[in-house]
């Protein structure tokens, strides 16, 4: 598979990654199965797919304990991406940038994953009683304890700090600059997806500008743009889609023109070629800092997901990818 870098110091990783969430977190538990969830890691390392993205919150903590079982075997074939910040409580989630919370968690999710060092460590919420910067200088001790190689920051979601009138990502670019000072950022975990291609305008530039990596997070839009999921069938309680605008029956049923122009670009590339295989590329199109980062929990879909670095799109698909209409429904 391609490999592109992350940060300054050259860490190499397969051009599509493996977001492991799906497979213990916020989707439908009823499909959650530890061996398959095994198979499909392996899977993903045999074919390149060497960033494997977690966090301790994922449970919390089964997603790292399920990776341990592969790394414990597998260490030297892959690239392990983890976050901390956030805890998880009953109906709740809270942010703990606290510096010797920060180094607790670390040395629990080394025991969880089963190695000696985290490849990318990620901020995954800023907590507001905290200055980042001090969050960040404790993430930075780590890197130079041995603990981490390199650090990363989750971008704030739409929901957070988001001003009347400002950007997306403003939020996000103000603490990259901040913790920038401190200690150099590796890598920006953002969603970036055809439905959702914000980052673009201002966190993908900075990032380019700095050899930062921009890891796509969501890059099939939590499973709409694959073309798989159906208008008004419903989502498991657990699963985060239930409570998202966009996947209400009626604003499903509204994105469908975005999956009809994916369907047709594939068709021109071969039977064989999927709508989540178009989306895929367009995201790794977007620049050679780029990573994807989709979620899988079964083998067919880590498979269909690494064939996508093979697929290259004209600039015809481009032009005609970037007239598809803007999704319907956000959190804004």
């Amino acid at each position: 598979m391609e490999r592109r870098t992350i940060g300054a110091g050259a860490l190499a990783v397969g051009a599509v990654g493996l977001g492991c969430m799906p497979m213990s977190w916020a989707y439908s538990g009823s499909r959650q199965r530890g061996e398959e969830s095994l198979r499909t890691v392996h899977r993903a390392l045999d074919l390149g797919s060497t960033l494997l993205d977690t966090a301790d919150m994922y449970g919390p903590f089964t997603n790292e304990l399920l990776l341990g079982r592969v790394l414990k075997e597998r260490r030297a074939d892959a690239f392990v991406s983890t976050k901390v910040g956030l805890l998880v409580g009953e109906q709740h989630i809270v942010a703990n940038g606290r510096p010797g919370y920060v180094k607790r968690a670390c040395d629990a999710s080394l025991r969880r994953l089963q190695t000696d060092v985290i490849d990318l460590y990620q901020l995954h919420r800023a907590d507001p009683e905290v200055p980042v910067e001090e969050t960040w200088g404790a993430m930075a001790e780590l890197v130079r304890a041995g603990k981490v190689r390199a650090l990363g920051l989750c971008a704030v979601g739409a929901r957070g700090g988001r001003r009347s009138g400002a950007g997306l990502h403003d939020g996000t670019l103000r603490q990259l600059q901040r913790v920038q000072q401190v200690f150099p950022v590796a890598a920006v975990e953002a969603e970036l997806s055809v439905w959702s291609p914000e980052a673009l305008r201002a966190l993908l530039p900075w990032c380019e500008a700095r050899g930062v990596g921009l890891l796509a997070a969501m890059p099939l839009g939590n499973g709409f743009l694959t073309g798989t999921l159906t208008p008004g069938e419903g989502f498991e309680p657990d699963d985060l889609r239930a409570r998202h605008p966009r996947f209400t029956a009626e604003m499903m049923a509204a994105n469908q023109p975005i999956v009809a122009g994916l369907r047709r670009i594939a068709r021109r590339h071969g039977e064989h070629v999927t709508p989540a295989q178009v989306a895929l590329a367009w995201v790794l199109a977007q620049g050679r800092h780029v990573i994807a980062l989709p979620g899988a929990k079964q083998e067919r879909w880590a498979m269909e997901n690494a064939a996508a670095v093979d697929l290259r799109l004209t600039e015809e698909d481009l032009a005609e990818m970037a007239r598809l209409p803007a999704a319907q429904g956000s959190w804004d």
